[in-house]
């Protein structure tokens, strides 16, 4: 029974070894044993508020019982009992004797508790303390990270990432030009074009081959008619990350037109496809030949390729062609076939994370599910658009 007892806390910081080996050390621990098992006792029986007035005693007993105490705290966070989490830790933080040490992971503990249950105030205010202090700072540091994140402090994201990057030298880059990013699209929302485009140019500094910085930079400069000088960042993607071109067809493509050099966007698309390939400079093209040519050399293009590049989005456009030139009997029978097609690329996912599976219809910079930066890639083959 005692060895069943004892084996429940081992998950959460292996606080019965200890809890055995101080036993076995000291003479005092002969009398703590019982009411250790007592708590224990309620804990198990589901009555963690008698568990944790018994653990707080121990405390003004016998301070060497503190990693315990911090060990039953995880648990009770870990269970989703926080407000019981935050008690026991605060308990521990008013300890006069207890050794800065512990007090400091108790802190950092304590800030852990907060985030979880949702006060960033408090939690910010513990971490920057430990940071300050350089006591758990690599670890404070993040926390303080992922809390910017949810308050979208993109600003005091930066200065802790560049923090961790200087100091303890970690490869996050990439992160920070994305910080950066969205920096610059708050700017952009609020109309402060200059500033939006300080925060682009420091995101590629940060990190050359942020796609995400560039296609801010060449839509801003898009916006502002400067075609020329769109047409120069938008490019520059395909040195950046070529899984990328999909996202610039469509604006280069007003680029291009706008300027009245099309011809030119035609090379570029012959380029992209016979060197990447991708469903978007695809069907570009196929509107480009029907439009300059006729639809039975769209016909010919799209068939071509659906048996290089198989696509749904591929067949989709081949059989809405077909559609226009045949007769009713067959026609029926195609529109039948293209509705279902279209049906499928409803709920077709256009992009998947390539840390987690996660799949969306939308480009995300920061997945939803394992919140990673830059891990959204556009589904390419049979499964893609």
């Amino acid at each position: 029974m005692i060895v069943d007892l004892l084996w429940l806390l081992l998950p959460v910081a292996a606080a019965s070894g200890w809890l055995v080996a101080q036993f076995r050390e000291r003479q005092t621990s002969i009398n703590l044993f019982p009411d250790y098992f007592k708590g224990l006792n309620y804990l198990l029986n589901e009555e963690p508020d008698k568990a944790i007035d018994v653990f707080i005693k121990l405390i003004e007993i016998d301070s060497d019982t503190v990693e315990t105490h911090l060990a039953l705290g995880v648990l009770f966070r870990r269970r989703g009992e926080v407000n019981r989490a935050i008690r026991i830790h605060q308990n521990l933080i008013k300890k006069v004797a207890l050794h800065p040490q512990q007090r400091s992971l108790a802190l950092f503990e304590l800030g852990k508790d907060y985030r979880h249950a949702g006060l960033l105030d408090r939690a910010e205010t513990l971490f920057q303390e430990l940071v300050e202090a350089n006591l758990h700072k690599p670890l404070a540091l993040h926390q303080l990270l992922e809390i910017y994140q949810q308050e979208h402090d993109w600003t005091n994201a930066i200065i802790t990432a560049q923090q961790l990057a200087s100091t303890y030298e970690e490869p996050i880059n990439v992160v920070i030009a994305q910080y950066y990013c969205e920096q610059a699209e708050v700017y952009l929302r609020q109309q402060q074009f200059d500033l939006a485009l300080q925060s682009i140019q420091q995101a590629l500094k940060t990190d050359s081959n942020c796609v995400r910085a560039s296609l801010l930079e060449g839509n801003l400069a898009l916006n502002k008619y400067e075609y020329q000088q769109a047409i120069l960042v938008f490019k520059r993607i395909e040195q950046q990350n070529p899984d990328y071109l999909n996202e610039i067809v469509e604006p280069l493509q007003i680029c291009y037109r706008e300027i009245g050099q099309q011809a030119d966007f035609t090379d570029y698309l012959w380029h992209i496809l016979d060197r990447y390939g991708g469903v978007a400079p695809m069907l570009m093209l196929a509107n480009i030949l029907k439009q300059q040519e006729n639809e039975q050399k769209a016909v010919d293009f799209i068939v071509e390729q659906i048996h290089k590049h198989p696509s749904l989005r591929g067949l989709e456009y081949l059989l809405g062609l077909v559609l226009s030139k045949t007769d009713c009997i067959t026609k029926e029978h195609l529109l039948l076939l293209k509705d279902l097609t279209t049906q499928l690329l409803q709920n077709k996912p256009a992009y998947k994370c390539n840390q987690c599976g996660f799949t969306a219809r939308k480009l995300y910079w920061q997945c939803p599910s394992c919140k990673q930066w830059n891990t959204f890639k556009s589904v390419q083959g049979i499964n893609s658009e």
